[in-house]
């Protein structure tokens, strides 16, 4: 077993939630083989539960599918729909983590991440920004973490040919994770 010292001098056992205020759940595509085309989801859940052994550490997540905005409101509403997320259906995407590696500030996450009723695992690669006690005597904790998916592996197989040749959009989508989560109290 390796003690919470050991694993990253900020580590702290104890539940962690979300604060969505200080979070956002961003993604990207390929668009037009020439540019990315960027949304987010307003609405999202993370729970990370650090405890003294590293191997039993989990996070866990859950993403409101319906949330998704591009700030365009047809292409949101396209989103929706079965040729994307089907949200009528599958209105959340979820993740459970299987694995969790410290090294220094960077970590990997390992886990599941279901989308249409698809499950896949992913890893998760990111840093942790660091541990904090603010004004209001609420310790909290900032980590960044992206994955890249590919979105037929889901089901998302929705494109349309251009005149000049080439696809409407990439099949690799990123999805970049910048959260502040709060330590519960015990």
């Amino acid at each position: 077993m390796t003690t919470s010292s050991a694993i990253h001098p900020d580590y702290i056992v104890g539940t962690w939630k979300l604060d969505p205020t200080h979070s956002e759940l961003s993604f990207s595509v390929r668009h037009l083989a020439i540019s990315k085309v960027r949304g987010k989801f307003e609405s999202f859940d993370v729970t990370i539960v650090t405890a003294d052994d590293l191997a039993d550490t989990t996070v866990t997540a859950s993403i409101d599918i319906a949330s998704v905005n591009t700030n365009q409101k047809d292409r949101d509403a396209h989103l929706r729909t079965s040729d994307f997320f089907l949200a009528d259906e599958h209105p959340t995407a979820d993740f459970v983590s299987t694995a969790v590696a410290i090294d220094g500030d960077d970590f990997t996450i390992t886990g599941d991440l279901t989308l249409r009723g698809v499950t896949k695992s992913v890893v998760l690669k990111g840093e942790v920004g660091g541990v904090i006690t603010d004004g209001y005597g609420q310790t909290k904790a900032g980590v960044s973490a992206s994955t890249k998916i590919n979105r037929h592996d889901f089901g998302v197989s929705w494109n349309m040919a251009l005149e000049a040749g080439g696809l409407t959009l990439g099949d690799d989508v990123t999805l970049t994770f910048d959260i502040q989560v709060v330590l519960q109290a015990a």
